[in-house]
């Protein structure tokens, strides 16, 4: 492990960050292959960081193809407590105008042809996820928006849908009748992996229009978008370099205000004699304080389901 403690994965739009001093590159190899890119690591307002851009430096992965368990097990295996996500998304709320930021707290998910757990070959685990975001970090992502000088709304639903291509007006309809606040299509899969990575997960969704639906604006297209994307990409790394300074050093976890650090204590069915070797080695990073020696055998499982770390 190194002593990096905080991540950031930058969407559309947010390549890299002005403000890091960077002190190396880094590729990670993972059991689930290739992440994005290279991470950057270095030092932002004191605080060592990593930086990986999601769809890699020129943009060339469509939200289908990152690899989504390759980017957050090696934010994991770096030494990741907390994870902060900036995307860009469309609003399905008159009052959320392109510009402004969202901090949800929910997700619907929409996508259909995505790996998105760790867990199975031998090793069953059922997180909760009825709260998907830390609230903590939320709310400090939050905070540090409105510090940063940007129109912040705070919760609401994030629908996930597949992509590349933008909804049809009737799907744009249809999801508005839902009750969605806005709609992307990457960050779905990566609270629900950092979860079960016991990692805290928050998004800043930042808005670059209104999908469809909106009856005076014109549809959604690439051209329109990259004006806001360039605005919304320098808002969106000045709350970050907030959120990073006001961290406290400690995580919140393990007194019962925050859930993430310890998300697979009642999730994690399978006893541990029976975990195969081969699936405990490619997810020690992520279970290994689990289990009590180097290899699976180390003793049942706890009563009642309660995995304590060994």
């Amino acid at each position: 492990m190194s002593d990096v403690e905080i991540g950031v994965i930058g969407g559309s739009g947010l390549y890299a960050m002005e403000q890091v001093e960077v002190l190396e590159e880094r590729r990670v190899e993972t059991p689930f292959g290739d992440p994005s890119d290279a991470f950057v690591i270095g030092e932002l307002e004191g605080r060592k960081v990593a930086f990986l851009p999601r769809h890699g430096r020129g943009h060339r992965i469509l939200p289908s193809e990152i690899n989504f368990r390759a980017n957050v097990w090696a934010m994991k295996s770096l030494g990741v407590e907390r994870l902060l996500s900036v995307s860009a998304v469309g609003s399905m709320k008159l009052d959320y105008a392109p510009g402004h930021a969202v901090v949800p707290d929910q997700f619907f998910d929409r996508t259909r042809h995505r790996a998105d757990t760790f867990f199975g070959d031998g090793l069953v685990a059922h997180v909760s996820l009825a709260d998907p975001i830390c609230p903590h970090l939320a709310a400090a992502l939050a905070a540090a928006t409105e510090g940063a000088g940007g129109t912040v709304h705070r919760g609401g639903v994030y629908l996930c849908m597949e992509g590349p291509q933008f909804s049809t007006r009737g799907e744009s309809e249809i999801y508005r009748g839902w009750g969605v606040d806005v709609i992307g299509m990457t960050n779905l899969q990566e609270a629900r992996l950092a979860r079960e990575a016991e990692i805290c997960y928050a998004t800043l969704a930042m808005v670059t229009d209104y999908d469809c639906w909106h009856e005076t604006e014109e549809a959604v297209n690439v051209e329109a978008v990259l004006g806001v994307l360039r605005a919304n990409a320098v808002l969106g790394q000045e709350a970050v370099r907030r959120a990073v300074a006001g961290l406290p050093a400690e995580r919140k976890g393990g007194d019962g205000s925050c859930g993430c650090a310890d998300a697979l204590r009642f999730a994690l069915l399978t006893d541990r004699a029976a975990v195969p070797a081969a699936t405990l080695e490619r997810l020690r990073p992520i279970v290994g304080r689990y289990f009590g020696g180097d290899d699976a055998n180390g003793g049942g499982a706890s009563d009642g389901n309660v995995w304590e770390p060994a």
